[in-house]
């Protein structure tokens, strides 16, 4: 699987890859590259006054314990943070800030995504302030399938104003990389905030495709980047295509973006797609010609994500992926999409958590039979250059194989469900068990003896 992982490195000027194998990843404090699955927390942030999902601490206690989270991909509000122009919420972030201890207390990695969609509340979406909203007084209709709502007059408008591809009107661009700052300086020397999402499914109004991706969009997301470092030198900061092409399969215009941290090895941008095939998107399941078309999506949009990632020199990370779990074949599409996604390296965080037919839990918080789906055996960080891992549901069989690096701490530590493996792992090949945290389910591997330049482990319930 070594030639199928994504192999990503950056333009002349962006300098190597930092690992053996070419590919860029997230990697933890001790150097580990960190293999991040999740969930996204929530849609009910979006229209909560509060801005903030419907969890209590409980909630991610039982996301701990029943999928084996790593990785949560929260969303905030721009409105919340910036209610008035310049005056910021800290009471609005503190509510964040507690939130992300109840993760950080159970050793998940939260992503702060500051979302939209349909730009903001008064054009009829989420996101923007009411005061960051120039509409001009075009009307926005309602609309049966939501997504419509973008090309409306006013949303349209809206848009344009800030991006400012129509003349006049406020620089609404610098207010959003401030709101950024303020974020981040808020939550840079929080050890559980893993980095920020600058925008989710980013909209180019009456400019699209790569005029707008190259032009706008990238003016703002160096802008936003600027701002940040100011603040937090550190953390990763993750970026998004246009949603209308990228999430269908199709090429991103997006170009590279330097880090104030350096290029190369230093830098910490991260590509975060997100993965909403046609037609699934507009309501169907993975079964027949459905299916066939689909998996054509599935491998334009492999090809497509790793090419714009070889571009920025960046890790990947699904930001978003999912579907009625009720819909037929949709089990089947959800675990192609999580083998997809091992073989390239990539992290991922399913929509959503809120309780549903798209959850792994219903209304009463009952599991759905989307939850052992999602809850497999994964490696959660790899002591080393990985080179591949995979799981085998035939012979349940936990692959990983990586390559030690000396300036890599700690263990390689692999994620087995209960589920699966109630009486605990057999290790064979070059690694060792060094020991299992039943709490959290996690199995901790080491390189084994003797220097091996590359470390291959098979990890089997025991009997």
């Amino acid at each position: 699987m070594a030639a199928a992982l994504l192999v990503a490195v950056g333009p002349a000027d962006a300098g190597p890859a930092h690992t053996a194998t070419g590919h860029r990843w997230i990697t933890d404090d001790q150097g580990r590259a960190l293999v991040l699955t999740g969930l996204n927390t929530a849609s009910s942030a979006k229209s909560r006054p509060d801005g903030l999902p419907w969890i209590e601490e409980a909630d991610v206690q039982r996301e701990s314990d029943a999928l084996g989270s790593d990785f949560v991909r929260f969303l905030i509000q721009w409105r919340n943070v910036e209610p008035e122009p310049g005056k910021y919420d800290d009471g609005y972030l503190a509510q964040v800030a507690e939130r992300v201890r109840w993760y950080g207390a159970r050793g998940i990695h939260v992503m702060l995504d500051l979302h939209q969609d349909v730009y903001g509340p008064a054009v009829k979406g989420n996101g923007a302030p009411v005061w960051a909203t120039e509409s001009d007084g075009l009307p926005v209709a309602e609309r049966s399938q939501w997504e419509l709502k973008y090309i409306e007059p006013g949303t349209v408008r809206a848009f344009d104003h800030f991006w400012g591809t129509r003349p006049g009107g406020r620089d609404l661009r610098a207010h959003y990389a401030a709101a950024w700052a303020q974020v981040a300086e808020r939550f840079a020397a929080d050890p559980a905030v893993i980095g920020y999402d600058l925008m989710n499914e980013p909209f180019g109004g009456s400019v699209q495709g790569p005029a707008f991706e190259a032009g706008p969009l990238a003016a703002l997301y160096r802008e936003t980047i600027a701002a940040i470092r100011r603040v937090d030198h550190d953390s990763w900061i993750f970026v998004e295509p246009e949603a209308v092409s990228a999430n269908w399969g199709l090429p991103s215009g997006l170009p590279y973006l330097k880090d104030p941290r350096g290029d190369g090895a230093r830098a910490r941008i991260a590509y975060a797609p997100h993965l909403y095939p046609l037609p699934m998107d507009l309501g169907g399941g993975y079964t027949g010609d459905t299916k066939k078309w689909v998996d054509r999506t599935l491998a334009s949009w492999r090809e497509q994500t790793e090419k714009t990632a070889r571009r920025l020199g960046a890790p990947v990370l699904v930001g978003e992926y999912g579907l009625d779990a009720t819909l037929p074949g949709a089990l089947d599409y959800v675990a192609k999409v999580r083998s997809l996604t091992d073989e390239m390296g990539a992290g991922t965080a399913y929509w959503s958590n809120d309780p549903g037919s798209w959850a792994p839990w219903d209304q009463q918080l009952r599991p759905t039979p989307l939850l052992p789906v999602l809850d497999r055996p994964a490696p959660k960080a790899i002591a080393g250059d990985p080179v591949s891992y995979a799981w085998d549901r035939t012979s349940r069989t936990l692959s990983v194989t990586w390559r030690p690096k000396a300036d890599v701490r700690g263990n390689t530590e692999v994620y087995l469900p209960a589920r699966l493996f109630p009486h605990g792992a057999e290790v064979t090949g070059g690694g060792e068990a060094a020991g299992f945290d039943p709490k959290y389910r996690t199995l901790l591997v080491t390189s084994g003896r003797g220097g091996a330049k590359e470390v291959s482990v098979r990890i089997r319930p025991r009997a």
